[in-house]
């Protein structure tokens, strides 16, 4: 809820800050997993003498939403293709700007100090009984959040999701269920491998297949009601060579485009 809230708020100061004309600085919603990636390809435009993004991170649901109702955002990235097209088909993103970004993985994690649970993720693994008595897997929303579906998609794939779909521990995005196992809340997660990296506090158990979940993209367009002058050069910085090569960093994979 807090990311949701936090999103609501930006909005309402940028439109506050400047009512009328064009900005300077472009407005990017982005999903919550590229937080520390996309803040230092922020860092690198400023260094080409360019206005510091303002950027907000959330679950890309909760900001697609938040556009939809008239959060003047000037660029979104989203963490699947689905919330992307949700706002194409309502008129709300500029023809011509939505270009496949990143890709990542999705990866088993648990807390780094404890002795958890060694599993071979495979069809069939015992992810139930590895989450111990009482203990619940960590996930994003798998209704609305991308991370949260594809670890869906993955545990179905495997034909672990009957197991332990009554034992979520469902989040508002990706982020919070990385902190619930770093802070040794839940016993067992699902996240991006990116997110994996950023977080010292667990360690990565085991890689989920590839085919086991639709493939992770992050797409990113310019919205409809964009007002920044440099929304489009700040796109075209995130997927030039150098701006790739800032995500490639943190462990996202570049896409062709």
């Amino acid at each position: 809820m807090f990311g949701v809230l936090k999103a609501v708020l930006l909005g309402v100061a940028i439109a506050l800050a400047a009512p009328f004309g064009v900005r300077a600085d472009p407005v990017v919603f982005a999903a919550a997993s590229l937080k520390e990636a996309l803040d230092a390809a922020a860092t690198a435009w400023v260094r080409q003498g360019h206005p510091r993004p303002v950027i907000s991170y959330a679950a890309s649901s909760a900001l697609a939403r938040q556009i939809e109702q008239g959060a003047p955002a000037d660029l979104f990235v989203s963490a699947d293709e689905d919330w992307i097209a949700w706002l194409d088909a309502r008129g709300l993103l500029r023809a011509g700007t939505h270009t496949r970004l990143l890709g990542n993985r999705l990866v088993l994690v648990a807390p780094a100090t404890a002795p958890g649970p060694t599993l071979r993720i495979a069809p069939g693994f015992p992810l139930a009984a590895a989450l111990g008595e009482g203990g619940r897997l960590a996930v994003a929303d798998v209704a609305a959040v991308p991370a949260g579906r594809y670890a869906k998609a993955a545990l179905e794939s495997l034909g672990a999701w009957a197991s332990v779909a009554p034992r979520l521990a469902q989040t508002e995005n990706v982020r919070v269920a990385l902190t619930l196992v770093a802070r040794g809340e839940a016993p067992l997660g699902i996240v991006y491998a990116t997110d994996a990296r950023a977080e010292p506090r667990v360690r990565v158990v085991d890689t989920f297949p590839a085919a086991a979940h639709p493939a992770i993209v992050y797409p990113v367009a310019i919205t409809a009601g964009a007002r920044s002058a440099r929304a489009q050069p700040f796109l075209d910085f995130l997927r030039s060579p150098a701006g790739l090569s800032v995500f490639g960093s943190f462990g996202f994979q570049a896409l062709p485009r």
